[in-house]
């Protein structure tokens, strides 16, 4: 047991720290009183104050998966000491506790170790789990060790749990009992037990890799085609797949590959690759437990001759026989204008394709895809491309919910230009919106002048009970992708979105800032890019943007959204990054952070600053 004598003079060098802001170094450690200055300066109270509640943490991750056998086994092998064994997250967040008996939970609870509740050494002081992540190192932190008063009658032991492959820390793995009950042994317990959880998660990773590996091994062994195998960070190809298709084909044909991962359709489809070559994928979906490992296709180029075509996509399923019109959306010369002369992308060629067809024939179109993919404007720029002279009226729910009849036969007959009804936020009608907008489409089905309808949905709504009500309106849809799927597009989009807000003026992206927009996930996609892009010239309004002139959120490679308060955190570290010049060092030290707690927040934030 740890001596009631070392304790007291601990409590009694708090104290003097608290008072005179000295460490006595002959009763603390440097690492407890480097500790007690960090909180210090974070301006914890050692005397008030509760331990944060955050809620929003994922019990159910990889991490807490890959370490409940070990928990298990501790809980065993600990059943006679009242101990609690708590797992927190990368930025100290309980993500799940177990105890040995019911007294010390009690006790516990007392201090809020439970999941959802932040222990960030910046929020309540030294403690077994923020000084870990603070410090980068196991720690064993006994009674007045604590800078908070509330944790002094307990122990704590952690130690970081790193991914095997990156060494990041993933998280942390605490033990908690009275300090009565306190053994240096709970250390030299912990670590171990952090090791076998850092085992486990290879093992885990191992898996997905393996049967990735594995599925790739066996199909490649009896295909006499091309075969690729993508998975997270992995890709591979045969030497066939190598040899057929150059880098650039590659990289199409791993991103396509991904997007169908992605869905739930058989995976079973023809892209279209530079040079109008056609490469036909056949793919297999990689099951480890219940995730998805990744997928493995099968890829035949396909020599089509000259016969008209359909640029972008299409499924093998889905082929018509018979000519189709010189004049129709399937022949290159009507492809709407510009809107895919410049596109790498065999998705958005499909979308372009899809929305053309439909609107050459007049046909009602359902258009579904994320926020901010440039639905409306795919649709409205296609449309008037095919029918000069004639006009679209955009309608959004709320529109269309209060549009009475007598409306609708004013707007449908009014002129006999060509016209086309967009109804927008299909997913959002209420149930009367719904029989009003039956009403309407039946009534552009009816009428006898050049009119027709189409319709946006967002890409996870699409099953909402107002559109699948209203499905029987639509006689062909298309799927506009979101930008991280069309990723090859950028530099387009970013020229195109530059000429319309320059308004004349030289603009152009530096190289730099390019590759920081291509890092970054665009969960906002078109729209977002173009929010951006205005941020970017209202600060260099003439000339090449430079890096520094990119909203902060453009350094992010994380997929997680970020509350307010992180994201003018993460801003604050990439502008102190930019003024240190990269430097680390010296950023932590403007901002007043550990180094080690700079490297937490990079990660966390998915930062990555050239």
């Amino acid at each position: 047991m740890e001596s009631s004598d070392r304790r007291l003079r601990v409590a009694a060098a708090r104290a003097g720290y608290l008072s005179s802001g000295a460490a006595d170094p002959g009763a603390v450690s440097d690492f407890v009183a480097a500790s007690w200055r960090r909180s210090q300066g974070a301006g914890v109270a050692a005397d008030g104050g509760e331990v944060p509640y955050i809620g929003d943490v994922d019990t159910t991750s990889r991490l807490v998966r890959c370490s409940q056998p070990i928990i298990d086994r501790l809980i065993e092998a600990t059943e006679d000491l009242p101990l609690s064994i708590a797992l927190s997250d990368s930025k100290a967040r309980v993500l799940a506790r177990v105890d040995t008996t019911r007294t010390i939970g009690l006790r516990i609870d007392s201090i809020s170790l439970a999941p959802g509740f932040d222990y960030a050494e910046g929020h309540i002081g030294t403690n077994g789990v923020g000084t870990v992540l603070e410090s980068g190192r196991s720690v064993h932190i006994v009674g007045p060790e604590h800078f908070h008063e509330r944790f002094q009658p307990y122990s704590c032991s952690g130690a970081p749990i790193h991914d095997p492959m990156t060494g990041h820390i993933e998280g942390v793995l605490d033990l908690t009992c009275l300090t009565e009950h306190s053994t240096p042994m709970l250390h030299s317990i912990v670590r171990s037990a952090a090791n076998d959880i850092e085992q486990s998660l290879l093992n885990d990773r191992s898996l997905r890799q393996q049967a990735l590996f594995e599925a790739f091994l066996r199909i490649e062994s009896r295909s006499k085609t091309a075969v690729f195998a993508i998975g997270g960070r992995v890709t591979m190809a045969n030497a066939l797949a190598q040899s057929i298709f150059d880098p650039a084909e590659q990289r199409m044909i791993a991103h396509h590959a991904t997007y169908l991962m992605e869905g739930r359709q058989a995976v079973d489809d023809e892209i279209e690759l530079p040079g109008q070559r056609l490469a036909h994928l056949k793919g297999t979906r990689v099951s480890a437990g219940s995730e998805i490992a990744g997928i493995v296709v099968e890829v035949h180029a396909v020599q089509e001759g000259s016969t008209p075509r359909a640029r972008g996509i299409r499924h093998t399923t889905k082929r018509t026989t018979g000519s189709r019109s010189a004049a129709g959306a399937f022949t290159s010369s009507s492809r709407p204008g510009a809107l895919d002369q410049d596109s790498n992308s065999p998705l958005w060629r499909r979308a372009c394709n899809d929305v053309a067809a439909a609107l050459h024939r007049n046909e009602s179109l359902l258009v579904t895809g994320e926020a901010g993919t440039g639905k409306v404007s795919l649709i409205t720029a296609t449309f008037h491309h095919l029918h000069p002279g004639s006009r679209s009226i955009e309608l959004d729910a709320d529109d269309l919910a209060d549009l009475a009849h007598d409306r609708t036969d004013e707007a449908t007959f009014e002129t006999d230009a060509p016209t086309l009804f967009i109804l927008r936020r299909l997913q959002d009608l209420t149930p009367d919106g719904v029989t009003k907008a039956h009403a309407f489409l039946d009534d552009i089905a009816m009428s006898d002048r050049p009119v027709c309808a189409a319709a946006t949905v967002s890409g996870a709504c699409a099953d909402a009970d107002p559109v699948r009500e209203l499905l029987p309106h639509f006689q062909r849809s298309a799927s506009v992708p979101p930008v991280r799927h069309r990723i090859d597009d950028l530099p387009a989009l970013i020229r195109q979105l530059l000429a319309k807000h320059s308004h004349g003026r030289s603009t152009s992206l530096s190289a730099a800032a390019t590759r920081t927009m291509a890092r970054y996930t665009w969960p906002g996609n078109v729209r977002q890019l173009d929010e951006a892009l205005q941020a970017a010239l209202d600060k260099r309004p003439v000339g090449e943007i430079q890096c520094e002139d990119l909203p902060g959120y453009c350094y992010q490679t994380s997929g997680r959204t970020l509350t307010a308060l992180e994201s003018i955190e993460r801003d604050a570290i990439v502008q102190a990054l930019r003024d240190a010049g990269g430097n680390r060092v010296q950023a932590a030290a403007s901002l007043g952070i550990a180094r080690s707690s700079l490297y937490r927040k990079l990660k966390s934030f998915g930062i990555e600053v050239d």
